[in-house]
């Protein structure tokens, strides 16, 4: 019966015909997967803990995507016994939520770096940073020393913030305002972090690159790093993740 509906040598044979019909599956498929999207508010489930960067993590993200780290260094650990057991519990999508872009991905060449805060000090990181090998004999990652000697440029963190709100992220307009003031008083150990840390729970402050005198690009990336996997509790968020 189908064969007497449809045609299907006529349909291969006609090259206008065959376009058409195929242009009206493509639509179908792709509105049954669209547009229940427009019925929700989010895919992504939040999870308690999570919260927008602080503008050093922010600047320190910058500059982690500037020199091209994620070309060798994912940050997705997938669900796979080898990874989880090496890396850590594997990512949730709402500890990417604010990343604009996000930093997914599976090839490798060095370590994923999703759960990495913590699990070295900052002079291991400083270090790393500036002579690869010195920490980890075989590497064949470039040093990065020069980090150590750029004072941070901030002049357009609170444009950036402001850029991201726009973009969903959920900046507040304190926040914007303080953007330059919090980002130098997180690298500073003599200064007062005190509402920095009420704006952004979990932010750690202190001087990162082991010169307090300046704030440089190392005291970003290095307050980048050490807060990468630390602001969800996994066990916590696990149920969320695996309730639909």
């Amino acid at each position: 019966m189908a064969t007497k509906i449809l045609d299907h040598g006529k349909i291969e044979r006609n090259v206008t015909l065959l376009l058409v019909l195929s242009l009206i599956t493509v639509a179908i498929g792709g509105i049954v997967e669209i547009a229940p999207l427009f019925w929700i508010d989010s895919t992504v489930e939040k999870v308690q803990g999570m919260r927008p960067y602080t503008p050093l993590e922010l600047a320190g993200r910058n500059i982690y995507i500037r020199e091209g780290c994620y070309n060798c260094h994912s940050q997705m650990i997938r669900p796979f016994r080898d990874e989880v057991e090496r890396y850590g519990h594997y990512s949730l999508a709402a500890e990417s939520m604010y990343d604009h872009p996000f930093q997914w991905g599976s090839k490798r060449t060095g370590p994923d770096l999703a759960r990495v805060g913590g699990r070295y000090s900052d002079e291991w990181h400083v270090q790393h940073m500036v002579d690869p090998r010195a920490v980890v004999p075989g590497s064949i990652m470039p040093s990065y020393a020069f980090l150590k000697e750029r004072d941070l440029d901030v002049r357009h963190l609170d444009k950036h913030l402001q850029a991201l709100k726009w973009a969903g992220v959920p900046y507040t307009d304190a926040e914007i305002s303080a953007a330059i003031a919090d980002a130098l008083a997180q690298a500073d150990p003599d200064a007062d972090a005190a509402d920095m840390k009420k704006r952004y729970p979990k932010a750690q402050a202190r001087d990162f690159d082991g010169d307090p005198k300046r704030v440089t690009e190392m005291d970003a990336l290095v307050a980048y790093l050490q807060m990468l996997g630390t602001l969800v509790d996994t066990k916590a968020a696990e149920p969320v993740e695996t309730a639909r």
